[in-house]
């Protein structure tokens, strides 16, 4: 699994993808944080971190395009499929290593409420739990994206599969409205706005939340070892 991340790591900044993507959200962060947090006063950043979500709408799919459905195009994948480790570990390495990516302007962030505390009042703890819900939330985002482009060998298709299950997610609270009462009560208790909105809006460590998100994105991953074991015995 080392060598899978490491492999995939350097390619992200060796074709600029990972370059790309940490200044997006660096640039899109940095732009909420100024407007909402240094020009009007506002003290919370973690009400910052909800308007930056619609960011890894576009973010993401580019992020994990390329991950299996590259590997599939050119036909390199079959080293992998054959390759002397599992392939669990083989689609860890690649998932730990666009965390790893997802990681580093989430960590630039943590500045932010620093800077705002050397400023005047701020609330460090909602803060820094909101970038922690943020940071798990991608991390479910990437895990989608990963399984989606495995299921297909077009950088583009993955993309937008991607985007659009993205999306679904990030409206998933509106699409409740159209749904039936006893089958939106159940289905809304995977919204992803309100896990979120817990932190940043009521100052609520929303465990529960934290769990749902460790475990969509343990079963994205596991749904792609599961795709990838298909190919194998296809």
């Amino acid at each position: 699994m080392t060598a899978v991340y490491r492999r995939e790591l350097r390619s992200y900044f060796s074709s600029m993808i990972g370059y790309v993507f940490i200044a997006v959200v660096v640039f899109f962060i940095g732009i909420y944080f100024m407007a909402n947090n240094l020009f009007y006063g506002d003290p919370r950043f973690s009400l910052t971190l909800t308007n930056v979500m619609v960011v890894f709408l576009v973010a993401i799919p580019v992020l994990t395009m390329k991950s299996m459905a590259e590997e599939r195009r050119s036909r390199t994948d079959q080293l992998l499929l054959t390759a002397p480790v599992s392939l669990t570990a083989v689609v860890l390495g690649k998932y730990l290593a666009m965390v790893t990516v997802l990681a580093v302007p989430l960590a630039l962030s943590c500045l932010c409420p620093l800077i705002i505390a050397a400023n005047g009042e701020a609330c460090l703890a909602s803060d820094y739990a909101t970038i922690l819900a943020f940071f798990l939330m991608g991390c479910v985002f990437v895990a989608v994206g990963l399984f989606i482009s495995a299921l297909t060998e077009s950088q583009i298709i993955a993309a937008v599969g991607t985007f659009a299950a993205l999306l679904v997610l990030y409206l998933w609270d509106a699409l409740m409205s159209f749904l039936p009462d006893a089958l939106a009560n159940v289905l809304g208790q995977f919204s992803f706005g309100s896990v979120l909105n817990n932190f940043a809006g009521y100052n609520v460590f929303d465990l529960g939340g934290l769990v749902l998100y460790v475990s969509l994105a343990g079963l994205f991953v596991f749904l792609t070892v599961q795709a990838l074991h298909k190919r194998r015995w296809a």
